[in-house]
């Protein structure tokens, strides 16, 4: 799928933005996980049609835009997502999140923003916290990306339950550590805590969840009582055998979530 970049100027400075596909819509529109990148998405949208439209980009503070000034904050994020779509989306689009990026579309989507057609949360942080996360899980997991040791340690024991090819470990790994220490923290530390129960009854578009069979991260029981009940039209699948980075571990199974999703959409 050919792709251009297009330097999108935002709050602190500019965005470089991953736009995809032709004309084929409702455009899919790309939000990544912490630690992630526009590129954890490489071979999602390698399954998509030829003709899909997409939009993607590495978020404030991490990869191509770790130069951006903070806030890192989950609203902020929004915002930066909300522009992305004001700029470089001309028609309906649906909202792709993943882990973070999950959280940070549900946001969005709950502000009902003109054009959304829906959204599907890929092993999403759901909007209510669950009790696991304690003060000493979130300052753990403040330090996840410490180093390229701490960042294969949650690699094999927390983030996957199928083995990467040894350059897509290397990608992930640089993707954790591309990011400024106030950028990476903000999330442990703050933002898998917040509660946006109190927006996302605004989703009123239709919701697809993915998660997978082995994430411990965000596990099914949790979207079934964290998420489920804040988002009722939502429906849920499950992926097997797959951890917590469905869109590396298992790209045929999110591109073809997408697509049945479009399809549906269509009808």
């Amino acid at each position: 799928m050919t792709e251009t970049t297009r330097s999108l100027p935002l709050a602190g400075g500019s965005l470089d933005v991953r736009i995809g596909g032709g004309r084929q819509g409702p455009a899919l529109v790309f939000a990544h996980y912490w630690g992630g990148s526009a590129g954890t998405w490489d071979a999602v949208v390698e399954r998509l049609p030829a003709g899909q439209a997409t939009v993607r980009f590495d978020q404030r503070g991490w990869g191509t835009a770790r130069a951006l000034p903070g806030p890192y904050h989950l609203d902020q994020l929004a915002d930066d997502l909300a522009r992305v779509v004001e700029a470089c989306v001309p028609g309906p689009f649906v909202l792709v999140g993943h882990s973070m990026g999950g959280k940070v579309a549900q946001l969005l989507a709950g502000r009902r923003p003109a054009g959304l057609a829906g959204l599907v949360l890929v092993a999403p942080a759901p909007p209510r916290p669950p009790a696991t996360l304690t003060e000493a899980y979130r300052q753990g997991l403040s330090h996840a990306y410490d180093s390229p040791e701490t960042v294969r340690h949650a690699l094999d024991h927390v983030l996957t339950a199928l083995p990467l090819p040894e350059a897509l470990r290397a990608a992930v790994v640089r993707d954790s550590l591309a990011a400024g220490a106030a950028a990476r923290e903000e999330w442990p530390l703050r933002g898998i805590a917040q509660d946006i129960t109190g927006v996302v009854p605004g989703i009123e578009v239709p919701v697809a969840v993915l998660t997978g069979e082995r994430d411990p991260v965000e596990p099914s029981e949790v979207l079934r009582a964290c998420l489920l009940p804040y988002v009722p039209h939502a429906t849920l699948t499950t992926v097997p055998g797959a951890g917590h980075l469905l869109p590396v571990e298992s790209p045929d199974a999110v591109a073809t979530a997408l697509r049945d999703f479009l399809a549906r959409l269509r009808r």
